[in-house]
């Protein structure tokens, strides 16, 4: 069974206050979880300005989180979208000795934020591995959950330490981006939305079908984690509920 010594790695994925939320009492729910849901998980994925609704950045978060945690691996996703290359530079060297980790990515569009020079997720690993930064920070590229590998070449090239899926919904599809990957020294972390009521409507934009598992949620986490040595989970609106079930993990 998994245990927090073990090389395995379970993480759990929090999204920060919405800036039009942030206060006091926005921020005392999110660290009460954070440190409720560390005692249980290895990781916690921190991410930017989901669905472009403008958040508290994940890196501010990060910071606070490591001021009194300094074992729990740190990851924070990194939106491209609304950024030029000086500014993410920026960041990334600036969230070195914080953060373990950083999944770069375009980020949805949004109303409210600008949108920069256009980059490219691929090119601005290429572009901080060119500089050197790679080798101080883990960097990441996200991937569909079903690739298809001859399109994904250019985020190959680019040489990220690894991938984060897309949210997956079968063993087959973690196996068939596995033995693809790993052979050439890339660390895959498999998404999984945690099945549940609260998060039906995540599940239902996701087109997300978990039929085949949600009568047993712990065995599939078991399942993918043994395949893939890594797991991110994701519930979004039923924080009770994945306390309950990584702490099944953990036992």
């Amino acid at each position: 069974m998994y245990n927090q010594k073990s090389t395995m790695t379970i993480r759990y994925e929090i999204n920060p206050p919405k800036i039009s939320d942030d206060g006091q009492d926005a921020r005392n729910v999110l660290f009460g979880r954070i440190k409720i849901i560390s005692s249980v998980c290895d990781g916690i994925h921190l991410t930017d300005s989901v669905l472009g609704i403008p958040r508290v950045s994940p890196f501010e978060i990060a910071k606070q989180i490591r001021e009194s945690n300094k074992n729990i691996k740190l990851t924070c996703s990194l939106r491209v979208r609304d950024k030029n290359l000086n500014d993410i530079e920026k960041i990334v060297q600036e969230s070195i000795g914080t953060v373990d980790g950083i999944l770069v990515l375009m980020g949805d569009k949004s109303d409210t934020m600008p949108n920069k020079d256009n980059l490219i997720p691929s090119q601005v690993v290429k572009a901080l591995n060119d500089n050197g930064l790679g080798k101080k920070i883990e960097l990441f590229l996200s991937l569909p959950s079903n690739p298809n590998f001859s399109k994904i070449q250019k985020k190959i090239d680019a040489k990220p330490v690894g991938f984060v899926t897309q949210v997956i919904h079968s063993k087959d599809q973690v196996e068939k981006i596995v033995n693809y990957l790993r052979p050439n020294g890339f660390k895959i972390i498999p998404c999984l939305l945690l099945p549940s009521k609260n998060n039906l409507k995540s599940a239902e934009f996701l087109k997300i079908d978990w039929s085949n598992y949600k009568e047993n949620i712990v065995g599939f986490i078991n399942e993918i984690h043994s395949i893939a040595g890594d797991i991110l989970i994701t519930s979004p609106n039923d924080f009770k509920r994945a306390y309950e079930t990584i702490s099944k993990l953990a036992s």
